[in-house]
């Protein structure tokens, strides 16, 4: 199957949304834990989307 992207641009990319959405390029002490647990949610969940897009597409290109 094709790789779409790679665990590290995932991140990166997680990371860049929640910089984004939150307003901080680097979190306070404080609020860390939510920061890196929100990167650590986001990133799952586009693992989990381009999953079910890549295979929906193995499926779509092998005539399935």
């Amino acid at each position: 199957s094709d790789v779409v992207a790679t665990d590290e641009e995932i991140r990166a990319a997680a990371l860049q949304f929640v910089r984004k959405v939150s307003g901080f390029r680097e979190p306070t002490a404080r609020h860390r834990d939510a920061f890196e647990g929100a990167v650590d949610d986001i990133t799952i969940a586009s693992q989990r989307l381009l999953e079910s897009i890549a295979g929906n597409l193995a499926g779509a290109r092998s005539g399935g």
